[in-house]
């Protein structure tokens, strides 16, 4: 795998005159979607009137046209959107992946499949619907690792039996199949209960958390700040979490300031890195040459590999096999 210089150097010399040329194609076309954008709006609003009057403000005939309308708006983007979103993918993103290792493959339609995510046992609830992109496969130093964009949603029926969506998840996510088994399963998860209610209430729910099995507390009192780990093996659990590979984590998470999920279960290693968006579908109205997006990318998938290298060297890890 390419070190971070050797891709900063690949981004400014190959890259970025492919993004210089994007990006004059990016402006058209933003010119492009706000003056649709804005018949489509006017014509919308004159229809709406009529309709407000005909019916005299009727609730569901008007929400019923609202969500016709966000629906419809979102068809013709996606409709707008479309062959610039694929240039981009096969000129920037491709050669990208290619570029960090070459026996990386990239398809950006597809994803990780929903019985991955499950298995990881990261989130205790389970995806009604699962969709994403930018699908990678592949080996880097001999080690199987695949990873795509993910968007996990749960469906919500409300008293009165209208529809909703809620996100579990989005962002990027990684499953690598590492050659050792684990013979527990271990869980580390952002500490969101310490940071929103403090080390006494906190500390309480984490270890009644239902959900989860036994908390595991770590002597990294930093560590312990940001993440809380569950386990039904402490002892594996504390020669995971080498001392090493919860610095490597605290400093990727002080960097991106993304919430990072991971778990350790059989042969295989999970990480979900949180976005709360499609981390490399291009934005229409933000320049194309916002170097932090490509470098986030790369960050993201030398921590996974370094967790990775960190777990193979670790002997005291393997021992009992």
């Amino acid at each position: 795998m390419k070190s971070v210089s050797e891709l900063t150097d690949f981004y400014y010399k190959v890259l970025y005159p492919t993004l210089t040329k994007l990006e004059k194609d990016r402006t058209q076309l933003k010119h492009r979607i706000i003056l649709v954008g804005l018949g489509f709006t006017s014509v919308s609003l004159f229809i709406y009137s009529l309709i407000f009057s005909a019916t005299n403000g009727d609730t569901d005939i008007m929400t019923f046209f609202t969500i016709g309308y966000i629906t419809l708006g979102g068809v013709i983007y996606r409709f707008l959107i479309k062959d610039y979103t694929d240039e981009f993918k096969n000129k920037v993103i491709e050669p990208m992946i290619n570029e960090i290792d070459n026996n990386l493959s990239y398809t950006h339609k597809m994803h990780l499949s929903e019985q991955i995510f499950i298995n990881s046992e990261l989130f205790t609830s389970k995806p009604d619907r699962l969709n994403g992109n930018d699908y990678v496969n592949g080996k880097i130093d001999e080690i199987k690792i695949e990873f795509s964009d993910i968007h996990a949603e749960k469906r919500h029926i409300d008293s009165k039996g209208r529809e909703s969506w809620r996100t579990i998840f989005q962002g990027l996510f990684i499953v690598s199949e590492f050659n050792k088994h684990f013979h527990g399963k271990t869980i580390v998860l952002p500490d969101t209960a310490q940071n929103t209610f403090g080390d006494l209430i906190g500390g309480w729910l984490q270890s009644n958390n239902l959900n989860r099995s036994e908390l595991v507390k770590m002597d990294n009192p930093e560590f312990e700040k940001e993440f809380v780990v569950y386990s039904d093996d402490q002892i594996e659990a504390r020669y995971i979490l080498s001392h090493s590979l919860m610095q490597r984590l605290l400093s990727f998470k002080n960097k991106s300031k993304h919430p990072i999920y991971i778990s350790f279960i059989g042969e295989s290693i999970h990480m979900a890195i949180e976005y709360n968006k499609d981390l490399f579908e291009p934005s229409i109205f933000r320049s194309l040459l916002d170097y932090k997006i490509a470098m986030e990318y790369i960050q993201t998938l030398h921590l996974a590999i370094g967790i990775i290298d960190e777990l193979k060297l670790n002997e005291k890890l393997w021992s009992k096999q």
